[in-house]
């Protein structure tokens, strides 16, 4: 409709022009036939009369435009143009809207201070990177400062032990599940002696019992036989062990000895990814890349905040966002649930009044409100 109406009004101003045109005409006809008569009556003026025609000519020649006046209609056609090609533009994407953080996080978790949500760090320089890594890790600090290995111990053995045991299985199964195994097999020579058929009964809550009862019992015999019923304190001898590998050594020798290690375990690996601190998915590569983030007598303690966040807060599937108290440094704030009030019902253990992992939990824990987990059997 546009375009005929757009026609019809070109068609108006041609007929307009072409009689402004004839006008024109007309006038300068009229012009002529008097200048024609001064001639005849004067017979000395022509001169004069032929320097008046020329301003007449001049001043049609000026008026001749006139009848390119469609063409100056032309222009209005060209600014029609960009009009529909501004259609594409709505179909772009709008830019993303930044999210901002609750004012506000639960009762149970420190307030977070009301802040825009940092974007997505591409392009984030080294320094910027380290300081939010580190900032991170400090909040994390204060959140959880009674944070410990969720696994009950009380030697280097029962702890090297219990982590072979927690794999594809949750640290409160194996808390519940090895006081028995340590009461009838205390030593790395008692368990290399046990009936596998034993140790397999004992350990079936577990899960993969028959391949964690080959583990411990190996692990058990190569330290009766290679290392006089101790277990080593460095990394090179401790991934020689059935079944101990890099994430269950730094454990041991972070939590068992004191020496810092960082512990990749899946809520690590996550965790790192989702704070974009690496894109590494290979536990390796994730060691070295958050290892030089910082300094080394953190190591222990990071991999501990990190993973008890995640336990408790940063979920796989539903991560409690609205309840963070570090969602001004998330990249990956919004992905759960941002109201506070529903992400509230999403924390577990202490920061939900629930049990823990642990059947005896360190005295800082229980002095924080944390509760000791139940023994097997008992809920």
């Amino acid at each position: 409709m546009s375009a005929e109406r757009d026609s019809a009004v070109g068609e108006q101003v041609s007929d307009g022009g072409r009689k402004t045109a004839k006008a024109v005409k007309t006038a300068a006809a009229g012009k002529g036939a008097s200048a024609s008569a001064k001639k005849a009556a004067a017979g000395k003026g022509t001169s004069a009369s032929a320097k008046k025609a020329a301003p007449a000519k001049k001043a049609t020649a000026k008026k001749s435009p006139a009848k390119k006046a469609p063409a100056a209609k032309k222009p209005a056609a060209k600014k029609a143009g960009p009009a529909k090609s501004s259609a594409p533009l709505k179909k772009a994407p709008a830019p993303r809207k930044q999210v901002v953080a609750p004012k506000k996080a639960t009762a149970s978790v420190p307030a977070a201070p009301a802040k825009t949500v940092a974007a997505h760090p591409r392009g984030e320089s080294r320094t910027a990177l380290v300081r939010r890594a580190r900032r991170i890790n400090r909040e994390l600090a204060e959140v959880y400062p009674y944070a410990h290995p969720e696994l009950d111990f009380e030697n280097p053995f029962q702890l090297v032990v219990a982590t072979v045991l927690s794999a594809q299985t949750t640290d409160l199964r194996v808390n519940q599940t090895t006081p028995a195994l340590f009461a009838k097999y205390p030593t790395p020579e008692d368990l290399a002696a046990a009936d596998p058929e034993e140790v397999e009964e004992i350990l079936r809550p577990t899960g993969f019992f028959r391949a964690k009862t080959k583990s411990v019992i190996g692990l058990s015999k190569a330290l009766a036989e290679q290392f006089g019923g101790e277990v080593p304190g460095r990394l090179e001898d401790l991934v020689k062990l059935p079944g101990v590998g890099r994430k269950t050594a730094f454990v041991v020798l972070g939590n068992a000895f004191g020496r810092p290690g960082i512990t990749v375990d899946t809520h690590f690996q996550r965790l790192v990814r989702r704070w974009k601190w690496t894109d590494e998915t290979d536990p390796d590569k994730i060691e070295a890349a958050v290892g030089a983030l910082f300094p080394k007598s953190d190591w222990t303690d990071l991999s501990h905040h990190v993973i008890w966040h995640g336990r408790r807060i940063c979920h796989a599937r539903k991560p409690a966002c609205g309840a963070c108290p570090i969602a001004p440094l998330c990249p990956a704030y919004g992905e759960g649930e941002t109201d506070p009030e529903k992400a509230k019902k999403l924390l577990k253990y202490e920061k939900a009044g629930q049990p823990g992992q642990r059947l005896k939990p360190p005295q800082a824990y229980l002095d924080a409100g944390g509760r000791p987990a139940p023994p097997l059997g008992a809920g």
